[in-house]
């Protein structure tokens, strides 16, 4: 292994944590992937105890990372750069090869060539490769990969972890992460993160104790070869707290007894003061120099002033003293504490005269520091010596670097700082190739967006658009306030804030079609005005209207990018609108093309897009087809980024109107699982929650529970009220139709039938197809439900709706049902079973099978009451598998009461005291204080035929009156 040296010859005091390290790997290989996170304070040994825990394992199958001291900016990924670099170095390319993708993997080991061109800006891709690279490394030998220091890891270094240890569902892969205990601030990131990975099944936490007092003798025995005396190891316990690297501090000075001293670094630099000139100079280099955790051995060569074989004799004295020890083609400090001490403890002069030299070094000599590091370094070095002009210039080269890693996070530090040195350094536009603080604040919130903080972006671009001229006077100026804006609206789009759609407007208005990004931006505005509610946004032109121009605008710019996003919004559109001979080649012909200029995100809203079009049409064997092929082919198969919360969606979805209730709660649960976008989780939680209700789970819908190794969470993680102001109508529509569903199963059918007047009051939120149909369907069962008779305000709105467009059979299927329910208590019998004859028949037409179960059982009820039993036992009769076979356990009870109360099913149990079933059934009724016509109606019977059963009841009884035979059913057991 090429890091975590060890200092004692023996490990004491760590036998239990050892063992459960090392149960844990097992665990990881033969049941599950995991994570064990191993904290502690500074020097209680974590990297000691986990380097002897990877000379346990077998050879190759251990990878080793370090994250890089904190104030480092621009560094991302550090520790999985290490690991990969290692897995190059032992394996080869192969393993990266096996993906398809090893240009992707070159955003973080750039010795896998050159980073591709162009496509896609999201992370999702980079992290499914890494992901698939673990598992198929692990192979059946199974995989340690340890990141240690995780108290100083970048954003995208922790995003990373995330991903992975949600992801990482099947054997093989062992996660070890170390960090100090004693580093977490209120504020600090990792202290916020720990508790919510500790939630998670598949994540162990450890911490690590202090030594005993036996312990620590045990550990100056083995250091020293002699036992300390009894009152010297007192003292010696008391000022170490049991802390193995203060103890070997101490016992390697002078013992002084008597309390601490003043500063942990006088014990700490105690060797240090032992050295000669030589070792002391390359002591004090190696200080500046490992900023980021190891020095190069050419970097001190270049940097010392001694000879070679000098150097040589200065570095086995600085190993031997513990100060250093090897690590690959370098060297690195026993401990971060003592690179802090010694770096601390130089002169001013001293410190910036030393960073100036390793920059000159790194500068000159690129191959004295690994590729992804050396603009960064560079940054840092001429901050730390106050160089601000070649500070301000590497910050930005480490920004570039970070964009190519997809560090979003990092790209935003490092463009910050050299916002912050703007004003400080004369000509700073200069020194960037003319940039102008504007494009540098446009950079920045471009990273704010793509890392997940839209209010920063917003902020960022509102600073930029301050100093730009409202209407500029050349193309550069137009093409800046343009670009602004429209990051800005984008921004302010995810903020929910109703000024997005005009910032975007404006952009259009002001970007100059000939320059680049016209058709970026035209595609960007079609997208967005495609979810709003009237389906044309502040320009009034329709998303059709504008996706075509983007098509055309792309096509003349040669913008393969933005052509294959505007084909996908084109083609959605049309769909959407029942066109699907016009709209299904348009979406074809953007999945091709993403294909061919690499950016699977674009391909992968494609096949979603059409997928989802496709079930809306009632073709849900195609559409589940369409996605399992897509998730099959080469280069997805075991790619996390597919899973995504779009292809999650569809996919549970297709489940649950097929009738596959688990199905589509495991695939939304797992989905809600791997951290999904805000917007992902509302549409994730949707056919979850819709499926638990189905299947009678209502605590689960409504608040989440836990079923298995996942959490599940409920739509009332979701306000009811809030989900209306979602600016995405589909959005919207979905969250309300869980709610309306959940109030509904609850038996609370008052206050679904008030949130159906909020919810069908929104414009545009009941009158768009699709999803509208959904609401409306559920609004009508809310006034059958509540009793609302004519003039109640739900019921005429969802008679008017009864007008808006259908297009394909789900549609036709879900106006047919919505008239049938709506015509139960308001129109005569026969029109009620005529309204569910034609809802049944609609529902044939398609594959929801649950829907048709529905239909048929309140077709059955209608049937019974007008005396067609006949009829009645046809629709009822496929109703009970059906839910059986769904495991949809409430349809299924009320199609057995159903069938009992009609007379189709035999008694469970013979009836008592010479009694028909009929009777009993009657007689049960009665108990209940039902009156001849409530029981005729219960029955579906004349109410003369309810008199008779009840008379001849009252003589098989003997009883006198009906009170007297209502007792006599509750000692029968009937009531």
């Amino acid at each position: 292994m090429p890091l975590l040296p060890g200092t004692a010859p023996v490990l004491v005091g760590r036998a239990a944590p050892l063992a459960a390290l090392t149960e844990h790997a097992d665990l990881c290989r033969t049941e599950r992937s995991g994570a064990l996170l191993l904290g502690g304070d500074a020097g209680i040994g974590k990297s000691r105890l986990v380097a002897e825990f990877a000379r346990t394992r077998r050879p190759g199958t251990v990878l080793v990372g370090g994250c890089l001291e904190l104030g480092v900016d621009g560094l991302a990924y550090a520790p999985f750069t290490a690991a990969l670099r290692q897995l190059l170095r032992e394996r080869g390319p192969e393993p990266f090869a096996a993906g398809g993708r090893a240009g992707e993997l070159a955003r973080l080991l750039p010795e896998l060539g050159p980073v591709p061109e162009g496509g896609h800006r999201d992370r999702g891709l980079l992290f499914g490769l890494v992901l698939h690279l673990l598992r198929t490394v692990a192979g059946e030998e199974g995989l340690t990969l340890v990141l240690e220091d995780l108290h100083w890891a970048d954003g995208a270094t922790r995003d990373l972890l995330v991903y992975l240890i949600r992801n990482l569902d099947l054997p093989g892969v062992q996660i070890v992460a170390t960090y100090r205990s004693d580093d977490l601030h209120r504020t600090h990131p990792l202290r916020r993160l720990l508790p919510e990975l500790e939630r998670l099944p598949s994540v162990t936490r450890l911490e690590l104790e202090p030594l005993t007092r036996a312990e620590v003798e045990e550990h100056v025995r083995a250091l020293t070869g002699r036992s300390p005396a009894p009152a010297e190891l007192d003292d010696l316990y008391r000022r170490s707290d049991g802390i193995p690297l203060y103890v070997e501090a101490l016992a390697a000075s002078p013992h002084r007894p008597g309390g601490v001293p003043d500063a942990f670094r006088d014990l700490l630099l105690a060797p240090v003061d032992r050295l000669d000139d030589a070792a002391l100079s390359v002591l004090r280099l190696s200080a500046v120099g490992a900023v980021s955790g190891t020095v190069s051995h050419e970097a001190l060569r270049h940097a010392s002033d001694l000879g070679d074989r000098d150097l040589e004799i200065a570095l086995h004295t600085l190993i031997d003293a513990r100060l250093l020890h090897v690590d690959g083609d370098g060297y690195r400090f026993r401990h971060a504490l003592l690179r802090e001490a010694v770096h601390e403890s130089l002169l001013p002069g001293t410190r910036t005269r030393l960073h100036l030299l390793l920059a000159r070094i790194v500068g000159d000599h690129p191959g004295t520091v690994p590729p992804e590091r050396r603009a960064a370094e560079l940054a840092h070095h001429f901050q730390a010596a106050h160089d601000l002009p070649r500070a301000v210039t590497a910050a930005w080269a480490a920004a570039e670097r970070a964009g190519e890693t997809l560090a979003h996070g990092e790209r935003l530090a490092m463009l910050r700082r050299v916002l912050e040195l703007w004003d400080r350094v004369p000509d700073a536009a200069a020194l960037l190739g003319g940039r102008e603080r504007p494009a540098v604040l446009a950079e920045a919130a471009l990273s704010a967006l793509e890392g997940g903080h839209p209010r920063m972006a917003w902020e960022l671009c509102d600073e930029a658009l301050a100093a730009v001229p409202e209407e500029p006077a050349d193309d550069a100026g137009l093409e800046l306030r343009a670009l602004l804006l429209r990051r800005r609206g984008q921004a302010r789009s995810q903020c929910v804030d109703p000024g997005a759609e005009d910032d975007l407007a404006e952009a259009l208005r002001l970007h100059p079609p000939h320059m680049p990004g016209y058709a970026r931006m035209l595609s960007i505005l079609a997208r967005e005005t495609m979810v709003r509610a009237d389906g044309r946004g502040p320009l009034d032109r329709s998303a059709e209207e504008l996706a075509t121009e983007a098509i055309t605008a792309a096509e003349r710019v040669g913008d393969d990018s933005a052509l294959a996003a505007a084909l996908v919004t084109l083609g959605s559109v049309l769909m959407a609108q029942g066109e699907e001979d016009r709209g299904r080649p348009y979406l074809k012909r953007s999945i091709e093309l993403s294909r061919r200029i690499g950016d699977p995100m674009m391909e992968a809203r494609g096949v979603n897009n059409l997928s989802h079009y496709l079930r809306e049409q009632g073709q849900h064997t195609r559409a589940l087809e369409l996605l399992e092929d897509f998730l099959a082919a080469p280069g997805h198969r075991d790619s996390g980024w597919v899973h995504g919360g779009f292809t999650s969606q569809n996919l549970a979805e297709l489940h649950y109107e097929m009738g596959d209730l688990a199905g589509a709660r495991a695939i939304a649960v797992r989905a809600l699982g791997h951290s999904p976008s805000p917007t992902h989780r509302v549409f994730l939680l949707v056919p979850a929650s819709r499926a638990a209700i189905a299947q009678g789970d209502l605590e689960a819908a409504r608040s989440g529970t836990a079923r298995g190794e996942l959490g599940e969470a409920g739509i009332a993680s979701l306000d009811r009220a809030s989900v209306l102001s979602l600016e995405r109508v589909d959005q919207a529509q979905q969250a309300a139709s869980a709610w309306l569903d959940l109030l509904l199963a609850e038996g609370d059918a008052e206050t679904a039938r008030a949130y159906a007047v909020q919810v069908l009051e929104r414009p545009g939120f009941a009158g768009s197809a699709g999803y509208g149909w959904v609401i409306t369907e559920l609004a009508a069962e809310a006034v059958r439900r509540s009793g609302a008779g004519p003039g109640d305000p739900a019921r005429a709105r969802v008679e008017e709706l009864l007008e808006m467009p259908v297009h394909g059979p789900v549609q036709e299927a879900f106006r047919a049902s919505t008239a049938a329910r709506l015509a139960e208590g308001a129109a005569d019998p026969r029109e009620v079973l005529e309204r569910w004859a034609a809802a049944v028949a609609a529902w044939e037409a398609t594959p929801l099978v649950l829907n048709l179960a529905a239909a048929r059982l309140r077709a059955a009820r209608a049937a019974l009451a007008v005396r067609a039993p006949e009829r009645a036992r046809a629709w009822w009769e496929p109703v009970g598998p059906a839910a059986a076979a769904s495991g949809a356990e409430p349809l299924a009870r009320e199609a057995a009461d159903l069938g009992r109360r009609a007379g189709f099913t035999a008694p469970v149990r013979a009836a008592p005291a010479g009694l028909t079933p009929r009777e009993a059934e009657v007689l049960r009724l009665l108990a209940a204080g039902g009156t001849n016509a409530q029981i005729a109606a219960e029955l579906f019977i004349s109410p003369k035929t309810a008199s008779v059963h009840v008379s001849n009841i009252l003589a098989k009884l003997g009883a006198p009156n009906r009170a007297a035979a209502g007792a006599r059913a509750r000692d029968l057991g009937l009531a």
